[in-house]
């Protein structure tokens, strides 16, 4: 290992326990396709993607290129009244992309923006169409929409709301439809769960009304939380109360985005439209930052068409919307999806992956395996008083055999890239299962 040249003290890490990383630093160097490279020099094979983000591997050339040509050419553009081409272009190529009538894109820089952005567009679309009572937002428990105010507060992972107050005033939460009980080791869809949908109708309308209700938000499947897949008809029925009530729905994709589940947008993949998708992640590859809200026209038009004229119609915007190199990124990363056909091999590929984590029942401490696409969730069973230490304890035994995994609770979360080897699968599930197997 060289000698460290710089100092580990003045960094404040996002979603790290400092102290304790500082006390035993896990340093990455470079990346190439599947692997990460640490500081001394070990190949780790990457089994989440980076973060939910990296799904055609890392250092595309084709990606890298781009970036290189925009910079060469214009390395920014001030998005308030003025344009640029590649910007349209990208917006052109999401909305071929969404599914139904989605088409509509207004661009952000991370997920926690594209969430707040598309609460806006919701809380200015009802005010729009004459509604402006319509301010109730509805979450789900244990779903995660960012690190923004907004994202939080329909957010509903404890730890991300009890530090920071009471937020936004007029939210509720519909049930999360995790359960061990009647799901355990389910391939795929759960069948239970989908009546969990009708509290949206039983309880939360009844309680506020819904000519008070604006939106509803949820990821089709929730990823930070620990991969809670959505049962049977579970969506479908969101959808159907959002319809009768003149609801809108929107999904969060940030994580389900570009291939996750095998097609573009877990929408398509559920056979659900909802009226708003967020997306990030994986639209550059996550090498630029980039994200945004793709919606239906009515949404759009409603906002737009009942602005006064000459008026900004929307009040809302970041300095950085719509990067010159970001969108580069983007339209170099999409071209790439579309030409190695990513989506379609992470279909033919989900059925080997979802056999390889399935086979982790029955080992030691493993309470549940779920799975869809190419994401799962490994789910093992707490040290007494010490919630979350066994599966941080694998992600390190992982690491140091030379594989990384995601952990978050007593949940191992996998999301490998969409080019992982059928060999690769093998290695990634087959070290994890040594390390359980070890692990006290």
């Amino acid at each position: 290992m060289k000698p460290r040249d710089y100092s580990l003290d003045s960094l404040w890490m996002p979603f790290t326990a400092n102290r304790q990383f500082k006390s035993a630093p896990r340093m990455f160097v470079a990346a190439k396709d599947m692997h990460f490279t640490t500081d001394d020099g070990r190949q780790v094979l990457d089994g989440t993607s980076g973060l939910w983000c990296v799904n055609a591997g890392h250092g595309r050339a084709r990606i890298i290129d781009a970036i290189k040509r925009q910079l060469d050419t214009m390395d920014y553009c001030p998005p308030f009244q003025i344009g640029h081409p590649t910007e349209f272009r990208v917006a052109d190529l999401l909305r071929d992309l969404a599914p139904g009538d989605l088409n509509h894109v207004f661009f952000a820089n991370s997920g926690s923006e594209a969430v707040d952005t598309a609460l806006k567009i919701a809380l200015a679309y009802q005010r729009a169409r004459g509604e402006g009572q319509r301010t109730v937002l509805v979450g789900r428990e244990r779903g995660y929409h960012g690190v923004g105010f907004g994202g939080i507060s329909v957010g509903g992972i404890p730890a991300n709301r009890k530090a920071y107050g009471s937020m936004l005033p007029r939210v509720d939460h519909l049930p999360h439809t995790h359960n061990l009980e009647k799901n355990a080791f389910s391939r795929g869809q759960p069948a239970w769960g989908a009546h969990l949908a009708d509290e949206l109708e039983t309880r939360i309308i009844a309680l506020h009304d819904a000519s008070n209700i604006a939106a509803v938000i949820v990821e089709p499947a929730a990823g930070s939380t620990g991969v809670l897949i959505p049962p049977v008809g579970y969506l479908q029925r969101l959808r159907q109360i959002c319809d009768k009530y003149g609801l809108l729905l929107i999904f969060d994709e940030v994580i389900t985005g570009f291939g996750r589940t095998g097609h573009a947008f877990a929408a398509e993949t559920f056979g659900v439209i909802p009226d708003m998708i967020t997306f990030a992640k994986g639209v550059t590859n996550a090498t630029i930052p980039l994200s945004g809200v793709i919606v239906r026209p009515d949404i759009h038009d409603t906002i737009v068409n009942n602005a006064p004229p000459g008026m900004v119609e929307l009040f809302h915007g970041y300095t950085y919307s719509g990067h010159p190199v970001a969108t580069a990124a983007a339209e170099a990363t999409l071209g790439l999806y579309h030409e190695e056909k990513l989506f379609e091999r992470s279909r033919s590929v989900a059925p080997y992956f979802e056999n390889a984590v399935h086979a982790f029942k029955g080992l030691p401490h493993v309470i549940d395996v779920r799975n869809y696409g190419l994401m799962a969730g490994i789910e093992l069973e707490p040290r007494a008083g010490k919630p979350g230490a066994r599966a941080f304890d694998a992600f390190l035994r992982c690491f140091e055999k030379g594989v990384l995994v995601r952990v978050t609770g007593d949940i191992i979360a996998l999301s490998p890239p969409l080019v992982i080897s059928n060999q690769q699968i093998d290695q990634l599930t087959g070290t994890l299962a040594e390390v359980l197997k070890a692990i006290d």
